[in-house]
């Protein structure tokens, strides 16, 4: 008698689930905002300031309304604008390379290195090097999907050329980077002069709406992007600078206190969750014939070492390289598991920089953006969904 086949959906991510065991606690703190009719600004947003600063190992948090306009007002404070050029990667979210071409400058790419999808600090020395002009104003690095960027040789650059550090952490809250000779780790947003994070739901700390945070340890700079958030007011209706509306709503403010304290127990779910699928991936053959290959976590060996490692990569996403990705994401599909591509189209491929004049060569993320996928990863999935998305990739294969 043939077995019958397993079948069932598995989302790409599943907020219904956190819901289940967060509702009361999240109704109880929206409710709280409302009868106390502080609705702009007010205790929870200050408190949650000081608890994700706390949580960054940073002195300063300025909540804000989005992960872009924390990139946005960091670049206001730096002053970039017409003429001046940010280094960044060219394989990251549109609003790393739309908040520098808001303010009428230009990116200017680096290519990332193959293993973990960052920007590549030897495709950066290039980039600087060959700047005669000295247009480049700032770097902005992208932890992208949990992992942080190589930013001990990133920091040694800025330093070299002296350059603010912006960092780009919106999918990596809680990541951490064992600094090579210091014994210890940094998270993600602690190192360079500020961090930018994005609350948006399907993040590891997400909000039931729009939010963002930019913590800083300078204390000049952490009070200027507190003014600029605010139509650069301070005290009220005095106005030094020229800002806009980027307040963290308190409602978002209150829903984040109320998800902060299991973060950490989310990115260890997440973490158990990636180590299954490279297990399940392992046993099929998939990896060993090349037809799959498997995230890498660049720190984990040093972090673990230290003995202050913690979460090197938090799996904001699982990221596989993989032979026919596109067909291979239309049988997922087709089989009701949800998976997705981040990233399609590099950024020095989109078509609004058509008539910028900017021209770069970038394999790597343009190779990274025609062979990755990922797959559900959220800390609620279940072993045997995950045994089930592997089955049908196994299948999808021929194996």
């Amino acid at each position: 008698m043939q077995r019958e086949e397993c079948v069932m959906k598995v989302p790409l991510l599943d907020l219904q689930a956190q819901l289940e065991y967060l509702e009361n606690d999240l109704l109880a703190a929206v409710t709280r905002v409302v009868r106390s009719t502080r609705y702009i600004q007010g205790p929870e947003v200050e408190a949650l300031e000081s608890e994700v600063a706390a949580y960054c190992r940073a002195e300063w948090g300025i909540g804000v309304t989005s992960g872009t306009d924390a990139l946005l007002v960091a670049l206001m404070a730096l002053g970039i604008g017409p003429g001046d050029r940010v280094l960044t990667t060219p394989y990251s979210f549109f609003a790393t390379m739309g908040v520098i071409l808001r303010l009428g400058a230009l990116p200017v790419f680096a290519d990332i290195e193959p293993a973990g999808f960052n920007i590549d600090p030897e495709k950066m020395a290039e980039a600087l090097a060959a700047d005669r002009q000295k247009t480049i104003k700032a770097i902005i690095p992208v932890h992208l999907y949990g992992q942080c960027a190589a930013m001990a040789a990133i920091m040694d650059l800025a330093a070299q050329y002296d350059l603010p550090v912006i960092e780009d952490a919106a999918q990596a809250i809680g990541a951490q980077y064992p600094w090579p000779g210091k014994g210890e780790a940094y998270r993600a947003g602690s190192m360079g002069l500020a961090g930018c994070f994005s609350f948006f739901p399907s993040k590891n700390l997400g909000g039931i709406g729009d939010g963002g945070m930019v913590v800083s340890s300078d204390q000049a700079f952490a009070r200027k992007i507190a003014m600029l958030r605010n139509h650069g007011a301070e005290p009220k209706y005095y106005h030094s600078l020229i800002g806009g509306n980027f307040r963290l709503d308190p409602i978002q403010a209150a829903a984040l206190r109320v998800k902060l304290p299991y973060l950490e127990g989310w990115h260890h779910r997440r973490r158990e969750n990636a180590a299954r699928y490279n297990q399940l991936f392992s046993e099929t053959g998939l990896v060993a014939g090349g037809e799959v290959v498997l995230p890498v976590e660049l720190y984990r060996s040093e972090a673990a070492a230290s003995g202050k490692g913690g979460n090197s990569h938090i799996y904001n996403q699982y990221v596989l390289r993989v032979q026919r990705r596109d067909a291979l994401r239309d049988w997922l599909l087709a089989a009701e598991i949800g998976c997705e591509i981040y990233y399609p189209v590099p950024l020095h491929q989109q078509q609004c920089l058509a008539t910028s004049g900017i021209s770069c060569h970038c394999p790597e993320a343009e190779l990274a953006a025609a062979t990755t996928i990922a797959l559900p990863i959220y800390p609620e999935l279940r072993p045997e969904m995950q045994a089930f998305v592997v089955e049908k990739i196994v299948q999808f294969y021929g194996r």
